[in-house]
């Protein structure tokens, strides 16, 4: 008998479309599930030796997938917002791990934070851009809208910064933690002529625009990496109970906790699709996929359009471009 919480998981789960006609990516697929967890589908696999760069583990997906990450064997780089977030974190984990402050509104904390793994000297085998926020009003950075800053930009420069470290590496993997919420863009795409939110915004329409902006950030990523033995794929964690709502009106945290004991994956299911897409033999070869519940799957036109992001790609590096390698 299933559990009312994982009826409604399981129903959102056959929401998914699965994946149809694309061979590269048919090669992901796996036994997992929703329900599966991050320790489930890592059992058995030894990271030792391989170093992974986990943004925002202080709490949620983030910090789970550190300490599935770490258990596995791996040395991991944790970023969190302030020094004594990322310690904690780090501290609180079986394994080897590093602090470090990533501020993702801040570009030159991106540019100190990329400079601090350089300098370590290790290729990056798993680069994990998780961290990410939601804002409940118009915010602007230098001009931009905030959840397009926040949620992608400051990805965009720490992966540009540690392309090489990523390509160096055996076989390097980006996993860019995107969201179904994408859906939830402006059904024309990425707005090139207003990126500061001003005519368009309201807080789902923003954060599914950054989301969209983290799959074509991938797309053009795994254009670009196609020559090289290093891969990026972008995944849909499931709707998950973190801390992400953490800057929304305290009401409505209470109803997203509400709603998340009801019917949303815990921060273990949370977790596996990113662990399994960053560790799995099988997945060797799979570049510029859609991932969710540990499987492949297809995405819409906007996630798939190779023109839009060939274009972000280029708008982000002129927005960008003093903080670039």
């Amino acid at each position: 008998m299933l559990s009312r919480r994982r009826f409604f998981q399981v129903g959102s789960s056959w929401a998914l479309s699965p994946l149809i006609g694309h061979a590269a990516c048919e090669d992901g697929l796996s036994q997992f599930r929703s329900g599966s967890t991050a320790e489930e589908v890592t059992s058995g696999i030894d990271l030792t030796g391989k170093t992974a760069l986990v943004t925002g583990v202080n709490s949620g997906i983030g910090y789970e997938t550190m300490r599935v990450l770490a258990l596995r064997g791996a040395h991991v780089i944790g970023t969190a917002r302030t020094q004594e977030k990322g310690r904690m974190a780090c501290d609180s984990v079986e394994g080897m791990t590093t602090p470090l402050v990533l501020e993702l509104s801040d570009f030159g904390s991106v540019v100190e934070c990329a400079d601090s793994v350089s300098k370590m000297g290790m290729p990056i085998d798993m680069l994990i851009c998780n961290a990410g926020a939601i804002f409940s009003e118009l915010r602007q950075i230098n001009g931009i809208e905030a959840h397009f800053v926040v949620n992608y930009l400051g990805h965009f420069i720490l992966v540009n910064r540690l392309l090489e470290r990523v390509i160096s590496a055996p076989q390097g993997r980006i996993v860019i933690v995107g969201s179904r919420a994408h859906q939830s863009a402006p059904s024309d795409g990425i707005q090139f002529n207003d990126l500061s939110g001003t005519t368009w915004f309201n807080r789902q329409t923003a954060y599914g625009h950054s989301k969209l902006a983290n799959g074509l950030h991938s797309l053009e990523l795994s254009r670009r990496l196609k020559d090289t033995r290093a891969t990026s794929n972008v995944i849909h964690p499931g709707v998950v109970q973190t801390n992400i709502a953490r800057d929304l009106p305290h009401w409505q945290q209470l109803a997203f906790r509400l709603y998340g004991y009801l019917f949303l994956k815990d921060l273990q299911e949370g977790a596996a699709t990113t662990s399994y897409v960053a560790t799995h033999e099988n997945l060797i070869d799979v570049n510029g996929c859609y991932f969710a519940d540990s499987n492949p799957i297809t995405s819409d036109e906007n996630m798939q359009d190779e023109q839009m992001a060939s274009r972000l790609w280029d708008v982000s590096e002129s927005l960008t471009s003093d903080y670039l390698a």
